[in-house]
């Protein structure tokens, strides 16, 4: 009877520290500088990746992947940002929405420059204005459908 108590007391502990660790990010503002751009939709801000969200990027082997990837770096590589955090990860990223300096929405000037395109299912559409002929040409991935 202890040890199952103990074992109960144990999975417990497990399971409140993942969750906490999970929602300790969310709503959580963080700032620093771009330490490294993976690709047109994941960036790390002071070595935490992030994952802009409602973003889909070509990814690095697609269609544009690489131009994106260069276009992003040149944007914000070693500039300072600022994320807001929704909570979710995917992978080992945060999912957040990024700004500049100057309080400009990332995501909104990947899509609007022809690198990226709106995921509506994680945008609710919000970025949908933003696109062009030339980020429409990009293959959209079927998670944004």
């Amino acid at each position: 009877m202890t040890a199952s108590i103990t074992l109960r007391s144990m999975i417990f502990l497990v399971v409140a520290l993942t969750v906490s660790g999970l929602s300790a990010m969310a709503g959580q503002w963080v700032d620093g500088r771009v330490a490294h751009v993976r690709d047109v939709d994941t960036i790390e801000v002071s070595n935490l990746p992030v994952r802009l969200n409602g973003v889909d990027g070509p990814e690095l082997d697609e269609r544009g992947g690489q131009a994106a990837k260069r276009w992003m770096q040149k944007l914000i590589l070693r500039e300072p940002v600022k994320c807001w955090l929704t909570g979710d990860k995917t992978y080992d990223r945060w999912v957040g929405t990024c700004y500049t300096s100057s309080g400009a929405d990332i995501g909104a000037l990947a899509i609007q420059a022809g690198q990226a395109r709106d995921c509506p299912r994680y945008s609710g559409g919000k970025y949908r204005q933003f696109e062009t002929q030339e980020s429409r040409r990009l293959p959209q991935h079927g998670y944004c459908r």
